[in-house]
């Protein structure tokens, strides 16, 4: 059967010779599989990862792993521990079950965390908007230290001076996470924008420190 110039008649075969591969690109079988491996192996390796992010928080330095290996895991640990914290024992205390105080904090912490990155995007920050997230997040572990300590020194009776004590470890903590949190989101601004960025940084901690030194229950 005869075929027109410029068509391949589908009964030729033709075969197709090469290597289909990404130059540069990993041997997945060189690469170890995690969907084999047993779910406490998964878990180590992601509370490695948590904590890695904690020590960064608490001691602050030029490293690019908390932006990389970011994850909301962290953020979401501190955010239930310092609604629960904020809530105290009023919630035994009265008749309803503490549920608006609970998403009042829910709602601090993420919106806030929302318009800051909104923010940074708008002032041209050169940073994704969960690596934003998981900073501002992972920033609030001096918060929760400083509320943890707060609330054991409520158990004694209240006077001027163990407020005063109450109110320097709420201002270590809020100098010390909107410290971080800068060292990590400073240098993705421009140069000549990074008070603009900053201002809302500081504000946001300073509503959630307001809301530990004043809660006495």
């Amino acid at each position: 059967m005869a075929t027109e110039p410029g068509f391949v008649s589908s009964n030729v075969s033709v075969e197709v010779e090469g290597d289909i591969t990404v130059p540069g690109a990993p041997d997945e079988d060189e690469q170890p599989s995690t969907l084999d491996e047993p779910v406490i192996e998964t878990l180590k390796r992601d509370l490695k990862a948590v904590g890695i992010k904690f020590l960064h928080v608490m001691i602050p330095r030029q490293s690019k792993s908390l932006l990389r290996d970011w994850d909301l895991w962290g953020p979401l640990i501190l955010c239930v521990c310092l609604a629960m914290l904020l809530q105290g024992h009023k919630v035994a205390d009265s008749n309803n079950d503490g549920g608006p105080q609970f998403a009042e904090v829910f709602v601090v912490v993420w919106v806030g965390s929302f318009v800051i990155t909104i923010n940074s995007k708008l002032l041209g920050g050169q940073i994704s908007f969960f690596q934003s997230v998981c900073v501002l997040g992972y920033c609030i572990f001096p918060l929760v230290v400083a509320l943890i300590v707060c609330r054991f020194i409520l158990l004694a009776k209240q006077n001027v001076a163990l407020f005063f004590v109450r109110l320097i470890f709420v201002i270590a903590g809020f100098a010390w996470a909107t410290f971080a949190s800068v060292k990590f989101l400073g240098d993705s601004q421009p140069r000549n924008r990074k008070a603009l960025a900053v201002y809302p940084i500081f504000l946001f901690y300073f509503v959630i420190s307001w809301m530990i030194i004043s809660n006495s229950g």
